[in-house]
Order: structure tokens, then sequence, then C-alpha cells
């Protein structure tokens, strides 16, 4: 693995330029990442940076996009736990430009780093995902999650008789959980425009450099993507209190 040898990044950028279309009217006067989770008072960004420094973080770059300047006055107004530069687009660079055009403001370039898109809702210890990473030597390492289908399933036998019914069982699959850990080199792999999904990904995989760190057992995670989200992040938020 390239760059530093410590498993455990101290920076991190997060992704939050989404417009998130589908929180509206939520989003009508801010950016998706400002969103607040009922009853905690506290929005997406203010929960992802306060995990980011307790597993570590000291320095984080956020990517700012659709109304940048709220989520900027609400960064210089918090008390936050770690320091923060935003950066911001001045013109549509894709996923994977945004993603590099971030890094560029890394404090400590020639070591690893973590990424974060800015509506997931999550703990798990990055420390354990860094050390995956680390062992395996990828250049990039992606954290999979196993999401509840948002229905009830039927189970049935092979004579086609119903047997139970499971309410928002979890998925067969394990899905990209928007939060990764990169090597010092990654950056350099990226695309100056376009998707790095589509790209720089697919080439690590072929390389075998691109690992996968599924989240532990009992792992929160959640991403925010409409009303109904917020509404479930609260209820869990609420169990979990009680």
């Amino acid at each position: 693995m390239t760059g530093a040898p410590h498993p455990y990044p101290t920076q991190a950028v997060v992704l939050a330029g989404g417009q998130g279309s589908r929180l509206r009217p939520y989003t009508d006067d801010r950016p998706k990442p400002m969103v607040e989770i009922p009853g905690t008072g506290t929005p997406i960004i203010g929960h992802q940076l306060n995990w980011l420094a307790e597993e570590g973080v000291t320095d984080a770059v956020i990517s700012c996009g659709h109304l940048a300047g709220v989520l900027q006055d609400w960064l210089d107004r918090a008390e936050l736990p770690l320091r923060v530069t935003t950066v911001v687009e001045t013109e549509p660079l894709g996923r994977g430009g945004g993603l590099k055009y971030a890094a560029g403001s890394l404090p400590r370039p020639d070591e690893p780093w973590y990424a974060t898109n800015g509506d997931i809702w999550t703990r798990f210890p990055l420390r354990d995902m860094a050390a995956f990473h680390h062992e395996r030597a990828a250049e990039a390492t992606l954290a999979l999650a196993r999401p509840h289908i948002p229905w009830g399933a039927v189970e049935t036998d092979a004579f086609g008789h119903v047997l139970d019914f499971i309410e928002s069982p979890p998925s067969p699959y394990l899905i990209n959980a928007g939060v990764y850990v990169f090597s010092a080199a990654f950056t350099g792999l990226l695309p100056d425009r376009g998707d790095h999904e589509r790209t720089t990904f697919p080439r690590l995989a072929r390389e075998r450099r691109l690992a996968g760190f599924p989240l532990p057992q009992g792992a929160y995670w959640r991403a925010i993507d409409t009303a109904k989200d917020l509404t479930e992040a609260a209820k869990e938020l609420s169990a979990q209190r009680r």
C-alpha cells in the first residue's frame, strides 16, 4: 500500500453538495446534509463530524454545492470537534472529479484518508475498517451495508404455500454504504471530471486493489434520502436511548 504506513487516517472528505430533491420541502432552503434528524437538534453533517472526531479524525474537508452558504454559515457558528475546510465546485465535476477536487485541500496529501457521503448517518469503528484496508494493501476500501428492504416479504414453500410474512427483511445483497478509506495514491487515480465508480473503482477491482469491508453485526447505518428515512432515523434513535 502506498502512502503512510500508519493504518488510521486522521483526515477526511465529506461530500455535501447534493440537492436532495427527494427530501423536499426540507431541502428547499438548505442542502441535504443540513437537514436535522428529528429530536436531535443537529443536522446530519453535525452527527457525521462528531463521529469522525470520535474515530480520530482531526481535519475534514467538506465539498459543498447546492446552497453552500447555508452549510458554511452553520459551520462558522457551530462548536466543531475538529478542523474543517470547505471547498465549492465552480462548475460540475462529477462525483469522481468532485472527490479529487476536495482531496486537493487535505492537509496531509501523503497520508491515507477517509471519505463519506454527506447523507449517511452511521456509527461503526472506522479504525477497524482502516486496519482492514491496510492489511489488504488496498488502494480503496468501501464500507458495505446490508439494508432492510422497505417492503414486507412473503416466504413460501416449494408447493406455493405461504409460510410466513416478514416485515422489512434484510437484503440478500451488500451495497456500497458511502463510507471509504483511501490510500494517499488514490487521489491521483481519480478522474478530473466524471464518476469514479464507473472508472477508478472498476479498474482497481480488476487489479484486486479494491476491498470491501462489511459493517459489523449490529452497526447502525442509514442513508437519509426521503422524509420517511428521517422519521425512521428518529424512531431508531429513540429506541437506542431507551
